[in-house]
């Protein structure tokens, strides 16, 4: 019995000690390169703006009064699902830190637009007309890179704010007479914020992180879908220009973790 507890005893304190030596070398929340996987929500708003001059329909016989078209408060809004990856690195310099971080996500944030009546447009001539009757477009992918500066709360949880530009891929489609479809990129400043904190009951060097991320896109120019829509709405027809511009947000929820840290070579 005696031996027993000695063992038991033993194995405790081997137990204790591994732990300790664990903890010691463990990263803190986003220090050295890390890996991570996120899903989340994502929502935005398309704020298209359409310019014509007059003369417009002129191949159907008519004169169409020029005008402009803006939707100045609010827009056609996108809302859907995502999920992606985070790779980083990062500094911990006592309570600050700082670091870089690269993301990519995909997902099916996107807005649909149906119509129970066909539309008709084209070059407005009947044989060339088009009778669409949905408009669809999706977020296919967002990727960029980011710079990040943070503050440990405790040693356990950061803190942290990033800024940086994100980049999205919009694939755009109407179903008509003749489906047709193209893809688009938008991009722009983008700003996030985060917190991450350790879970050291499963590993030291893994941590849970909640955040958001809001894109601000450029203003965009748009020639048109397909050569219908391009030869009715396209900037060098009958003196029509339109462009777009918007804005995305996206929350998150996603775990990352640390397994290399540079000083450790030198």
């Amino acid at each position: 019995m005696k031996k027993i507890k000695l063992i038991i005893a033993a194995v405790a304190m081997l137990s204790l000690a591994s732990s300790s030596a664990v903890y010691a070398d463990a990263f803190a929340p986003g220090e050295g390169l890390y890996l991570g996987a996120f899903v989340g929500a994502g929502t935005g708003i398309v704020q298209p703006k359409v310019t014509t001059t007059a003369g417009g329909g002129a191949a159907a016989g008519g004169s169409e009064a020029g005008g402009t078209f803006e939707a100045t408060e609010g827009g056609l809004g996108l809302m859907g699902t995502e999920g992606g990856l985070w790779v980083g690195y990062g500094y911990k310099m006592g309570d600050l830190y700082t670091g870089l971080e690269g993301e990519w996500a995909g997902g099916d944030v996107e807005f649909k637009l149906t119509s129970a009546s066909a539309v008709d447009v084209g070059t407005g001539t009947d044989n060339d007309a088009q009778d669409v009757t949905e408009v669809k477009a999706t977020k296919d992918w967002t990727g960029g890179m980011f710079g990040r500066l943070g503050y440990y709360v405790n040693p356990d949880t950061l803190l942290s704010f990033k800024g940086g530009v994100l980049v999205s891929k919009f694939d755009v489609s109407y179903k008509a007479t003749t489906n047709q479809k193209e893809s688009y990129y938008g991009g722009g400043p983008s700003f996030g914020v985060s917190l991450e904190s350790r879970l050291a009951a499963i590993d030291p060097n893994l941590n849970v992180r909640i955040g958001a991320v809001y894109t601000d896109y450029l203003t965009a120019p748009v020639s048109g879908i397909g050569e219908d829509i391009t030869a009715r709405g396209g900037s060098t027809v009958a003196g029509s220009d339109t462009e777009i511009t918007g804005s995305a947000l996206s929350a998150r929820i996603g775990l990352t973790y640390s397994f290399f840290d540079a000083n450790s070579l030198f």
